[in-house]
């Protein structure tokens, strides 16, 4: 995670000045890190800023402008690679049409769930630089040991307060460490490192 001695450009990006602000002084009250957010009203204010600044964190309202294409987005304004793109749920929305999101913040939803979906982003980034060879996460041993259990990502994302886009992430991070590509692979893998005993398996 980046040091808390540097600060973190979080955009919070929504139509609703209620959302905006709100969301806002929630991230300042997180101390651990250390956010500089900026409320942003429009698409047009949006692109001027990323041509000056390239932001950490992207939170946005899928709905921002009528519909906003976070990978046309991405696509048309270069150095944002590397930026991470939550959308802000305010009202009921197609969990595909979230698919290009790494993660999703809802209005509802508590400070320390905020955070913790915060660390696990940056977390993740940190992990994905890492080199194949590293050992898994304490969250990777845990999604494995759901996976052999039979739980599906969704079942998972729910258990863990995940999204199902971070739990797919996970899976993909630790197919590419272990270079284990099968539900079974990983079952042999569990109980060989004792992440799971053999009668925990769903047979």
């Amino acid at each position: 995670m980046k040091n808390s001695n540097n600060s973190l450009k979080v955009l919070v990006a929504t139509s609703s000045a209620i959302i905006r602000s709100g969301l806002s002084s929630v991230l300042k009250r997180i101390h651990e890190m250390n956010i500089q957010p900026v409320e942003i009203n429009s698409v047009e204010a949006l692109n001027n800023y990323v041509q000056v600044q390239k932001p950490d964190i992207l939170m946005i309202d899928p709905t921002f402008g009528g519909w906003f294409d976070i990978s046309e987005f991405k696509a048309t304004n270069s150095g944002l690679n590397s930026m991470k793109c939550i959308a802000i749920i305010a009202s009921m929305i197609d969990s595909t049409q979230l698919k290009d999101y790494q993660e999703t913040i809802a209005i509802y939803d508590s400070i320390e769930t905020i955070t913790d979906k915060l660390k696990l982003l940056l977390e993740s980034e940190e992990e994905e630089k890492e080199s194949d060879t590293e050992a898994l996460s304490q969250r990777e041993k845990e999604i494995i040991t759901l996976v052999v259990k039979g739980l599906t990502n969704k079942e998972i994302a729910d258990q863990l307060y995940l999204s199902i886009h971070t739990v797919i992430t996970h899976r993909r991070n630790i197919a590419r460490k272990l270079q284990i590509h099968s539900p079974a692979g990983l079952t042999i893998y569990a109980i060989v490192n004792k992440l799971v005993e053999l009668k925990d398996v769903e047979h």
